[in-house]
C-alpha cells in the first residue's frame, strides 16, 4: 500500500534534480514550462513564509546576526532576500493574497509588488484603512496583477490609489509629499545603479543642481561637446557630490568621501575599494592624484600586513599656485572649485608632488585623461598641453591649456 506521507522539501529537490526535459515534443515543452512556472510561484510563496517564520523564531538573532544577511549567506542575493523577508512579514495581514500565492498564481515579484502596494496606500490613508477599505485596495491590486500587469504597472496603480484616499482626507497630493521619497542605491557588476523617487520640490533642487552644472562645453580642439546628455547629468552628479563633501556650513554634516584601498600584497594590480570591489590600475591611479586614500596591504584573508597613512597629495600652497596657473581646468574649461589637482607622471608611478608635474582638471576631464588616453606635457612656456589620443587625432597635435588657447600664433612661437 502507498505510503500516505507527504514528501519532505528534500524529497521535492530530489525529485526535481532527476527530473529531465529533454526529447520533448513542442506540447510537452509548452506543459512542462507552463508546470515549472506554476511549481517556482508556489515554492516562492513557501521561501517568503520561511524567510518569515525564521525571523519570527530569531533563528539568525541566536547567531548573532540578522535575518537578511543570513539569507545572503544561505544564497539568496540581496534584492531577493528583501523581497521574501516583505512578503512574509506582509501575507498574514491580507484578506485575499494568500489563497492565490498558495495556489502558485503569481510570482514572488507579483506578490511584492501587491504586498508593498497595500502598505503604500495605507500610509497615504490620513486615518489608514479600515477592513473593508483594505480588502478593496488589495482585490484592486490582484484584480491588475492577474490582467498581465507587470509589477511596475502594480505599483503604479498603488500610487493612484494612493492618491485618491489622500484628496479623500485632504492630505497633500503625492507630488508634494515628502515622505513618499526614496532613493536607493544597487551596487550591479562593480556599479553603482541610483533608482529614486522624490517630492516635486526636491526634484526641483536637483534639477537645478543638474542642469546648471551639466551644459555643454567645448572639446579641446574646438568641437562640440561629445557627451552625451546622462553622461553631463552624471558628471554633474559627480561634482555636486564632491561640493557637498568640501562644505564648511555648520548646518550640514559633512558626507564621508574616504576612500579605502585594499592592495593584497601577492598580487597588488588586484587591488580594490572597500566598499565597491574591485578597480584596475587605472581607476586606483585616478583616485591617488586627489583623494584622502589609505592604502592597506593585506594577505590572502584580509588581514593588515602594512597601513599607509591618509595623504592629500597636493597641499594647499601648491594646490593654490597650480589654480593660479591653470585658473580652470586645461580640457574643458570648468571653474577651478569644481577641479582636481591631477598628477601628470601619475603619483603610483614616481611622479613628484610639485606644481611642474601638477595641473588643474574637472572630475569629468580627469576621468577621460586616466581612461582614454589623453596625455599632458608641460610646455616650455611652463604651462601644460594636452596631447589626444591618436583615435581623436591621428597625429596627436598638442593643445595649449583652456586658458591659453586665446594666444596668437606669435604668442605660440615665442612661447
Amino acid at each position: 500500500m502507498p505510503s500516505t506521507t507527504a514528501p519532505t522539501p528534500a524529497d521535492l529537490l530530489a525529485t526535481a534534480r532527476e527530473l529531465t526535459v529533454t526529447g520533448l515534443t513542442r506540447r510537452q515543452a509548452f506543459d512542462t514550462t507552463r508546470t515549472i512556472i506554476d511549481l517556482s510561484n508556489t515554492l516562492g510563496h513557501l521561501l517568503s513564509v520561511c524567510a518569515a517564520e525564521m525571523d519570527r523564531l530569531g533563528v539568525a538573532t541566536q547567531s548573532g546576526g540578522k535575518i537578511k544577511p543570513l539569507l545572503i549567506e544561505m544564497g539568496l542575493a540581496p534584492s531577493v532576500a528583501d523581497r521574501v523577508l516583505r512578503i512574509g512579514r506582509g501575507l498574514p495581514a491580507m484578506q485575499l493574497l494568500p489563497g492565490y500565492a498558495e495556489d502558485g498564481v503569481f510570482p514572488i515579484e507579483h506578490l511584492d509588488a501587491i504586498v508593498a502596494g497595500l502598505g503604500h496606500v495605507e500610509r497615504r490613508a490620513l486615518d489608514g484603512l479600515c477592513d473593508e477599505e483594505k480588502r478593496e485596495v488589495e482585490s484592486a491590486l490582484i484584480a491588475q496583477a492577474a490582467s498581465g500587469a507587470t509589477p511596475t504597472e502594480i505599483t503604479d496603480k498603488a500610487r493612484a490609489l494612493g492618491n485618491e484616499y489622500a484628496a479623500e482626507a485632504g492630505g497633500l497630493p503625492a507630488a508634494e509629499d515628502h515622505t513618499l521619497n526614496e532613493l536607493m542605491l544597487i551596487k550591479v557588476d562593480g556599479r553603482v545603479r541610483i533608482r529614486g523617487d522624490v517630492d516635486i520640490v526636491t526634484g526641483e533642487k536637483l534639477m537645478g543642481a543638474i542642469s546648471s552644472l551639466s551644459k555643454k562645453r567645448p572639446e579641446p580642439d574646438g568641437s562640440e561637446d561629445s557627451r552625451s546628455t546622462a553622461r553631463r547629468q552624471s558628471d554633474a552628479l559627480d561634482q555636486i557630490v564632491d561640493a557637498a563633501a568640501a562644505t564648511t556650513s555648520p548646518f550640514l554634516t559633512r558626507p564621508n568621501n574616504h576612500v579605502n584601498l585594499m592592495m593584497p600584497a601577492a598580487d597588488p594590480t588586484m587591488s580594490y575599494l572597500q566598499s565597491n570591489g574591485p578597480v584596475t590600475a587605472a581607476t586606483a591611479a585616478l583616485l591617488a592624484c586627489d583623494a584622502g586614500i589609505t592604502a592597506l596591504i593585506v594577505d590572502d584573508q584580509t588581514v593588515p600586513l602594512k597601513m599607509g597613512k591618509e595623504t592629500r597629495y597636493f597641499p594647499a600652497h601648491i594646490r593654490k599656485a597650480i589654480i593660479i596657473r591653470d585658473q580652470c581646468c586645461i580640457k574643458c574649461g570648468a571653474p577651478a572649485r569644481w577641479g582636481h589637482a591631477h598628477h601628470r607622471l601619475f603619483w603610483s608611478e614616481g611622479g613628484p608632488t610639485d606644481l611642474d608635474n601638477g595641473c588643474l582638471l574637472c572630475p569629468s576631464c580627469h576621468a577621460d585623461v586616466h581612461h582614454l588616453g589623453w596625455d599632458i606635457i608641460m610646455g616650455a612656456d611652463g604651462h601644460p598641453w594636452l596631447i589626444p589620443p591618436a583615435s581623436r587625432d591621428p597625429r596627436r597635435q598638442p593643445i595649449p591649456a583652456y586658458n591659453r588657447r586665446t594666444m596668437t600664433l606669435e604668442d605660440r612661437v615665442a612661447a
